[in-house]
Order: C-alpha cells, then structure tokens, then sequence
C-alpha cells in the first residue's frame, strides 16, 4: 500500500487515552498501521499518497456495533411504521422469508455504502434469517469489495410459533444446521490476527426465538474457537413479560444462567434494566450496543447507558435494522444519543465528546479490538476527514469543530480510509456504481415486498 500522508487537519481528535487533540494536525501512514500522529509540522513532508485536510476535522473511523444489513430493502413499510417491536416483526418475517442470496448481498452493499458514507470504517451486522439458499458468505464477499472492517454475525433463529416463538415455523433453522454452520463460517473466515479485516459472532437472535439449548451450546462453541457472541437483550417490555412468562426469569437473569455474560459478550439495546442488574453487567464487564434511534422509533425506551457506563459496562453504538432506524448514518446514531438522554432532564447526561467516545473507543471495546478506534502510534490506518467549510456546519464549527459534528446536522465525510486505503474520497464512494446500486436495490426492494419476482 505504501505510505499515506494526511496534514492540516484544522482540528484531529486522537480519541487516545489523554483525549490529546492537535490543531493542525496530521497522521503519517505506513501500509496498513499509523506510524505518527500529531502536528503537521513533526510528520514526515512526503508519501506516496498526500491528503490535505485543510478546513477538515480528522478522527478516528466510527465503530457500528449492531445493525441489520438486510432490513434496507424494507424500509418505512406503511404497516411498521407506527407499532412496537413485537408487531413489527410479525408483519415483517413473510416478507424477509422471500429473501435471496442476491437480496442479501446487495442489501449488504448498500447498508455499508451508507455507513461509510457517514464515518464508520468498522461494522457488526447480525442477520439471523438465511430463507432460500442465502448465507453469510454472501455478507462478507460485499463487504470485502467494499472495503470495510467487517464483523459478520451468523444469527439464527430455531423457536417458532408453534413451539411458542415469535417467528412463524417457516423461517426458523434446525439448531443443529445452525451450529453446523457456526463451525464453517468461523473456519473458514474468522481472522484473530490484529488489523484483521473479518471476524465471526456467534449471534442467536433473541430470548424469543431461540432455544435456552442454542444459547448454551452457541457460548461454548464460540469460547472453543474464541469469538465472540452477541444477542439482542432487554430491549422492550413484552421481551420481559415473555422471559418471565417463558422461563420464570428476567432477561438479565436468563443470560448470566446461560453463560451469556463476560468480556466476550455484547447485547443489543438493554433498554429495560434494574438498578442491580446495571451492576452485574458492569461488573462482569458485558458490552451493550446503544441503539437509540430504533428505540426510540419503536417507543422501546431509553437504555441507561450513563448508569452502565458509571457501572464498568462496555458501550458503543449501533444504527440498528435500518427498517426500525430507517437510516444507517453513525453520525447522526451519535447525535440522537446526545440527546435522548438529555430528556431525563439532565442537559450534560452526555456531552458531544463523550458520543464520539463511544462511537470510537466504545464501539472497539464492545467488539473486543485493541487495534481500532483511536489515532496512535501501531492502531489501524482507520480514519476519517470531515468539511468543516459545509453548509450544515456553519456557526458552529468555528467555535468547536468536534462539538459541531454532533450538536449540528450530521453531515457526511469527505474522506475515509479502512486500513490504509481511501474508500471515500470527496464525499463519493470508490470503486462503487451507486446510482446502478440503488436501481437494483429498489427493484429487489419493491419485488422482495409485493412478492413478486425479480426484473
């Protein structure tokens, strides 16, 4: 790759341990790895590859921790729109049935377009239904042509109605195929090596539509290859009404009786949590995905997240299935968390930095990576350069340019580079047809929900 050379930067946040931020600023790149952070003046004056950032911002790329790559195709569906969690997957698991490998596939390129569009250079995704030949193989060759850090959650799904489940028989997997193809897809593709571009989650869908036997035998798989693993947790009250009618046990309980809490663990939402159970996740160091504009879109509630964090939990953020946020901007997913939590009533629950800290920093240590998430000497090239001479910014970013990508409309970046290489220059993404991407995307789309086959 050679060497990559970003100077005067107006303002680079490092996101390090000092929370050291550099007027200024530039990054010196060897290949894949920052070699040099600081001021322009102290770096290297030539590479191979010069970005001015001259009126930019330059921080460290974003980290999406939980999202649902194939839920684009099914956005804002006027029958979703205005219901809880419970309703909305009950409309929406006939239509995700009559997915495709191609389905998958380019819903996946468009989600990530999206993502690093607004910063993020790292992803989860957890798609737990593979109707019609689909697998994750299909997720991980987009993201590779795309060139993001990947973290490929195999979900699933065994518990169906008639064995008192949420999702209808007919898209629920047999547990057996389901950890068959656990074993494959981290054989095959798992990477423990730092930078690493791919990593495997061993990721059962929820409390509501998996077997307490999946959830067992899904930890100690994934602890005898040493992955991770991932669930949806706590996210609205009928998940605890069903966990207490179910199993006699709150969420919270469940997941500590099955092995599913740990420094290897990280739950999504973790909405509805007492004031103890705040304190053994804390404690036990489980990580949470902080999704609050899915929360809020589905009047699920406000996570707790300043009591977790104050408690020791993991935090980062996640955009969640884009047919319950209807956006994958990780940009604006900061922005909403700032201020949610300001309608407690508190106007410094979170600050803009703190957000930023945990759609970087935070986001790292949910997916358990020492490697990204800061700018410093031997992390990942991982980073991104936003216009701070935009439209959107004016007025603000002239008094506080890293306050302003949060406090003001979120924009999108001017530059991003994923280990060491520029996948978004000038606000475009490189190498990628978007127009040709979104027609064919529509067309699925629009056949996907009417049922119809695809032209």
């Amino acid at each position: 790759m050679g060497t990559l050379l970003v100077r005067h930067a107006r303002r680079l946040l490092t996101m390090d341990d000092a929370l050291t931020e550099w007027e200024d600023g530039g990054i010196y790149v060897e290949d894949n790895v920052i070699r040099a952070v600081g001021p322009t003046t102290a770096l290297p004056e030539h590479a191979d590859t010069v970005i001015d950032a001259t009126n930019h911002v330059v921080l460290p790329g974003l980290v999406n921790t939980h999202h649902h790559f194939f839920q684009t195709l099914t956005r804002a569906l006027p029958a979703a729109q205005d219901v809880g969690l419970f309703a909305w997957l009950r409309y929406h698991y006939p239509i995700w049935a009559r997915l495709t490998p191609e389905a998958i596939r380019v819903s996946t390129q468009v989600a990530i377009a999206e993502l690093l569009r607004s910063g993020c250079t790292t992803a989860a995704d957890h798609t737990y239904i593979w109707p019609n030949g689909s697998r994750l193989d299909d997720q991980i060759e987009a993201a590779q042509q795309l060139g993001i850090r990947f973290h490929a959650a195999r979900g699933s799904m065994s518990v169906g109605e008639s064995r008192g489940g949420l999702p209808p028989d007919a898209v629920v997997e047999d547990e057996e195929t389901i950890l068959r193809d656990c074993r494959r897809v981290i054989e095959h593709y798992h990477d423990p090596a730092r930078y690493a571009m791919v990593r495997i989650v061993v990721a059962p869908c929820s409390p509501f539509s998996v077997s307490p036997t999946l959830m067992r035998q899904s930890a100690e798989l994934a602890r005898a290859y040493g992955v991770h693993l991932h669930t949806h947790l706590a996210e609205t009250r009928d998940e605890i009404a069903y966990c207490r009618e179910t199993f006699g046990k709150r969420p919270v309980e469940l997941a500590e009786e099955l092995g599913w809490v740990g420094p290897d663990v990280w739950h999504a939402h973790m909405v509805h949590l007492t004031e103890d159970e705040i304190g053994r996740i804390g404690h036990t160091r489980t990580g949470v995905a902080h999704c609050p504009t899915s929360n809020m879109r589905l009047g699920s509630g406000i996570a707790p997240v300043p009591a977790l964090l104050q408690a020791g939990a993991r935090v980062g953020l996640g955009v969640d299935g884009s047919a319950s946020n209807d956006s994958s901007h990780l940009l604006a997913e900061a922005r909403n968390a700032l201020l949610l939590h300001r309608i407690t009533g508190d106007p410094g629950a979170l600050t803009a930095r703190q957000v930023l800290w945990l759609a970087t920093r935070g986001g790292a240590a949910v997916l358990g990576r020492d490697d990204i998430g800061q700018l410093a000497p031997g992390m990942a090239a991982d980073f991104i350069g936003v216009r701070i001479d935009s439209l959107d910014l004016a007025g603000g970013a002239v008094h506080d340019p890293v306050a302003a990508l949060v406090f003001c409309h979120p924009p999108y970046v001017d530059f991003s580079v994923v280990n060491g290489r520029i996948r978004v220059w000038k606000g475009e993404i490189v190498d990628l047809d978007l127009p040709a991407l979104i027609a064919r995307h529509n067309a699925l789309a629009h056949a996907l929900v009417r049922g119809e086959p695809v032209r």
